[in-house]
Protein backbone atom coordinates (compact mmCIF):
# COMPACT_ATOMS: atom_id res chain seq x y z
CA UNK A 1 0.00 0.00 0.00
CA UNK A 2 3.06 2.62 0.84
CA UNK A 3 4.30 1.72 -2.64
CA UNK A 4 1.19 3.28 -4.35
CA UNK A 5 0.72 5.67 -2.11
CA UNK A 6 4.13 7.00 -3.21
CA UNK A 7 3.34 6.19 -6.87
CA UNK A 8 0.53 8.06 -6.89
CA UNK A 9 2.03 11.23 -5.29
CA UNK A 10 4.95 11.02 -7.24
CA UNK A 11 2.79 10.93 -10.29
CA UNK A 12 0.28 13.81 -8.61
CA UNK A 13 3.97 16.15 -8.14
CA UNK A 14 4.87 14.91 -11.90
CA UNK A 15 1.73 16.32 -13.64
CA UNK A 16 1.55 19.74 -11.28
CA UNK A 17 5.16 20.62 -12.68
CA UNK A 18 4.28 19.56 -15.88
CA UNK A 19 0.78 21.85 -16.00
CA UNK A 20 2.96 24.59 -14.21
CA UNK A 21 5.87 24.48 -16.85
CA UNK A 22 2.90 24.72 -19.95
CA UNK A 23 1.05 27.86 -17.84
CA UNK A 24 3.83 29.51 -16.96
CA UNK A 25 5.90 30.04 -21.10
CA UNK A 26 2.57 30.81 -22.41
CA UNK A 27 2.25 34.39 -20.20
CA UNK A 28 5.64 35.52 -21.64
CA UNK A 29 5.30 34.25 -25.39
CA UNK A 30 4.00 37.49 -26.55
CA UNK A 31 6.78 39.37 -24.52
CA UNK A 32 9.17 39.24 -27.00
CA UNK A 33 7.38 39.76 -29.95
CA UNK A 34 5.21 43.03 -28.66
CA UNK A 35 9.28 44.18 -27.57
CA UNK A 36 10.37 43.31 -31.25
CA UNK A 37 7.86 45.40 -32.85
CA UNK A 38 8.79 47.97 -30.08
CA UNK A 39 12.55 48.19 -31.27
CA UNK A 40 10.93 48.11 -35.30
CA UNK A 41 9.08 51.23 -34.53
CA UNK A 42 11.73 53.04 -32.81
CA UNK A 43 13.98 52.34 -35.65
CA UNK A 44 11.64 53.08 -38.34
CA UNK A 45 10.98 56.33 -36.42
CA UNK A 46 14.62 57.29 -35.88
CA UNK A 47 15.24 56.26 -39.87
CA UNK A 48 12.55 58.89 -40.21
CA UNK A 49 14.29 61.88 -38.67
CA UNK A 50 17.56 61.15 -40.28
CA UNK A 51 15.95 61.30 -43.71
CA UNK A 52 14.25 64.06 -43.01
CA UNK A 53 17.29 66.02 -41.51
CA UNK A 54 18.92 65.16 -44.68
CA UNK A 55 16.54 66.30 -47.43
CA UNK A 56 16.21 69.69 -45.48
CA UNK A 57 20.30 69.79 -45.38
CA UNK A 58 20.11 69.49 -49.20
CA UNK A 59 17.38 71.48 -49.77
CA UNK A 60 18.94 74.21 -48.12
CA UNK A 61 22.16 73.57 -49.69
CA UNK A 62 20.68 73.34 -53.03
CA UNK A 63 18.90 76.88 -52.75
CA UNK A 64 23.03 78.14 -51.68
CA UNK A 65 23.53 77.06 -55.69
CA UNK A 66 21.67 79.33 -57.40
Amino acid sequence: MLHLTATLHTLGITLRDRARAATSTGRERGSVTIQEVLWAVFAIALVGIVVAAIRAYVTAQAANIT
